[in-house]
């Protein structure tokens, strides 16, 4: 995905406050081989793009000073109750540096499993992002989960999918982690009533 970039002179806040008045949006490229660079941006169409998924998770083409680099959204900052972006950072990204990234999960095929079709289960979703480690060239934009294989009674745990070549999960805490779980309509439906039955009987 592409975008452009303009140089930035000034800094501090009053200059940040004067080019959001003029419908700019401020911010900064750091890393790679360069010095950290001052940019802005047109603040309605970044306010666009930050609505695509691929954006948030993918390697972008910045155009600036007519010249295309190669970057990641780092971080935003966002008003807290205006539809405005404060600020925007970005990280230039280098070919033969391995990157972390959080790239999102999308889970597919859950309602002709077993577990939905024929017995009625719940498929929860505990993991919807994961944190990975690759190559700039080998990053997905997402990572396909098919659960049409799943069963009463049973969980998805990372071990159990195929990262894409060249990926490799960033773990943090449990070395295996429950990506899905499938839970029992009935029982769902009982706990409330059981504690509803529990509540009254303390009364």
């Amino acid at each position: 995905m592409k975008f452009v970039a303009f140089e930035r002179a000034k800094q501090g806040t009053g200059a940040s406050r004067r080019l959001r008045n003029t419908g700019r949006t401020p911010g900064i490229v750091y890393g790679g081989q360069g010095q950290p660079q001052l940019i802005e941006l047109d603040h309605n169409a970044l306010w666009h793009a930050l609505k695509k998924e691929v954006f948030h998770s993918s390697i972008l083409d910045m155009e600036l000073n007519g010249q295309s680099n190669q970057v990641l959204l780092r971080d935003v900052q966002y008003h807290p109750f205006k539809q405005l972006v404060l600020h925007i950072d970005f990280q230039r990204v280098d070919a033969n540096t391995k990157m972390h990234k959080k790239v999102p999960i999308h889970y597919s095929g859950e309602e002709s499993s077993p577990a939905v079709k024929a017995d009625g289960c719940l498929v929860n979703h505990v993991i919807t992002e994961l944190d990975i480690s690759c190559l700039p060239v080998d990053l997905p934009e997402f990572i396909a989960v098919d659960l049409s294989g799943l069963k009463k009674g049973t969980s998805l745990h990372l071990n159990d999918i195929t990262l894409p070549k060249g990926v490799t999960a960033v773990i943090h805490g449990k070395a295996n982690p429950v990506l899905v779980s499938v839970v029992n309509a009935a029982a769902e439906e009982a706990a409330p009533a059981a504690d509803a039955a529990t509540a009254d009987a303390k009364k």
